[in-house]
């Protein structure tokens, strides 16, 4: 009998070669106009409603007042957020797959010795998320298909546009590595015929990450935002002889500090990415214009106020819900993530008609609370991320302050005056911040994510 990594990788073989078959008609949509990409949105947004309506449970109260054959985006916003402790608590009335439910997904989860697929040929995944709490969630074969598609269709299209290489291209992921974080999956996809895909656990100790990305000598880099800052950061300390050509960021927030970085050890073309284990795929970057291009033929995203009302491109929104087109096995309508995003108004230097977001700066609760004082994560980040005798730091709250965790060779002393000066701006009048230089960074054991700020309990 073969071991389950052998059975689990002659299924993902299909898998790809369906990802692959279905990636020219991903290209192809780049090129659509405004009323290609809103046209097939519609219709994608009301085979959902109408799908969800009648196999969901829960989302059949929530849609009673809409008409799946006539609704349009506007419509949404009579709909209640739905938020991940709502999906969890309530997973078995949210699913709309029937053969699978939560005891089930929990099973395959505790039994499965790697990645796997259930006999419905689905995927179960669990991430702690940004969040803390703790999700379990299901993708059909089709859903990761579209996921794939939206994750690497910019880059596909950039390097069958280019001459042929003469040596062949090598990827180096930076992942979870490790069941059960749908990452690895995801980000171990192939853009090129003959690419040799090598996966290097992110959450292992960083001299160890650096000797396996020398080993791979990446052509093509894909990985977690901080680890890959960190090793750009080794490279100009002469650290790590790499250069790869391509770099696709993902999983955390891209701060400005990684980068510049990046550009400066590497000068790649940067492709920074914006998912969830919910949605899959929200937004990519083009690697030829600022911000990213939001996956709006297969993702429907709102910027809305506290009460969950749309606000203009050019107001202020204090959330993001997303609603997921593709994924009918566990539908997600108006899904709050957590994350604020910014219209960019202009077009594209790269011609694409699909809108743009700035970079996603992270979730509103990275922001510390004291009383009725809030210091937002960015007062931190600009004194943490433009040292560059700190090589990663973690920032973690206390009743009157924080503790600061970094790695490197800083001046604790003259970086916990200046972060002082910082969050004084913000009316925390006598803050209480220690800096201590520790060895390495606990990251979480399950999906390799560094939390960068962590909060008090509320």
């Amino acid at each position: 009998m073969s071991d389950p990594q052998s059975a689990y990788r002659r299924l993902r073989s299909a898998h790809l070669a369906a990802v692959t078959s279905s990636m020219q008609d991903h290209i192809g949509r780049l090129d659509w106009s405004r009323d290609q990409i809103e046209g097939y949105r519609d219709q994608r947004l009301r085979a959902l409603l109408g799908y969800a309506r009648e196999r969901s449970a829960f989302h059949s109260g929530r849609l009673g007042g809409i008409d799946p054959a006539t609704a349009g985006i506007a419509d949404l916003a009579g709909l209640p957020i739905m938020t991940k402790q709502q999906a969890q608590d309530e997973w078995d009335a949210v699913i709309a797959s029937h053969g699978l439910d939560r005891e089930g997904a929990e099973r395959v989860l505790a039994q499965q010795k790697w990645f796997s697929y259930t006999p419905l040929d689905q995927q179960v995944f669990s991430s702690g998320g940004s969040s803390g709490v703790r999700g379990v969630y299901v993708w059909s074969w089709s859903f990761f298909v579209t996921a794939a598609c939206l994750a690497w269709r910019m880059q596909a299209r950039d390097e069958r546009r280019a001459p042929a290489r003469s040596t062949p291209a090598r990827l180096a992921v930076l992942a979870a590595a490790v069941p059960p974080h749908a990452s690895t999956p995801l980000f171990d996809v192939p853009t090129v015929d003959g690419m040799r895909t090598t996966v290097i656990e992110a959450g292992a100790p960083f001299d160890e990450v650096v000797a396996q990305v020398a080993g791979a000598a990446p052509t093509h880099l894909v990985g977690y935002a901080t680890v890959v800052g960190r090793l750009a950061r080794a490279t100009l300390a002469g650290e790590l002889a790499i250069r790869p050509g391509r770099v696709s960021t993902n999983s955390e927030p891209l701060s400005p500090e990684d980068l510049a970085a990046i550009r400066q050890a590497w000068n790649p073309v940067v492709h920074n990415l914006w998912g969830s284990t919910e949605i899959g795929v929200q937004a990519v970057g083009c690697g030829h214009g600022e911000g990213l291009h939001i996956c709006e033929d297969e993702v429907i995203l709102e910027r809305v106020d506290e009460s969950g009302a749309p606000v203009g491109p050019d107001e202020p929104a204090t959330r993001t819900l997303a609603t997921g087109l593709a994924n009918r096995s566990f539908p997600f309508i108006r899904y709050d993530l957590g994350d604020e995003v910014t219209l960019l108004p202009d077009p594209c230097p790269c011609g694409s008609a699909y809108r743009r977001i700035a970079a996603v700066a992270g979730r509103r609760d990275d922001d510390f609370a004291y009383g009725a004082v809030t210091v937002p994560a960015s007062a931190f980040r600009h004194v943490l991320g433009s040292d560059p005798r700190i090589a990663e730091y973690q920032v973690v709250q206390t009743a009157a302050g924080a503790e600061i965790l970094v790695v490197g060779s800083p001046d604790t002393e003259a970086v916990r005056a200046a972060v002082e000066d910082a969050v004084r701006r913000y009316g925390l009048d006598r803050p209480q911040l220690s800096v201590r230089v520790v060895d390495r960074l606990q990251r979480h054991q399950g999906t390799g994510k560094l939390k960068r700020f962590v909060p008090m309990p509320r």
